[in-house]
């Protein structure tokens, strides 16, 4: 049994800083978003989701889920002024 941390070290590559990818990420948001919210959910999203591999950015995937949690419950709701 391990402490976990062999898990975490093999991990810590996964979200290597990598512009091409941040680029790709956000080119398809961009034709994904559209008039629908759904479409500009999904949008939102795959930007948060670059932001993992953008240098400038500091987050982590548990960051990310809790973002799209509340993207997707404020959307469930009707908006942010409700």
């Amino acid at each position: 049994m391990t402490d976990g941390s062999e898990a975490d070290d093999a991990g810590a590559d996964e979200f290597e800083p990598d512009p091409e990818r941040v680029d790709r990420l956000r080119e398809i948001a961009d034709d994904v978003r559209g008039e629908t919210s759904e479409s500009k959910q999904l949008a939102n999203i795959l930007y948060r989701t670059s932001d993992l591999y953008d240098e400038d950015e500091e987050t982590s995937p548990e960051e990310i889920v809790r973002n799209v949690k509340f993207i997707l419950e404020v959307n469930e709701r009707g908006g942010l002024g409700r």
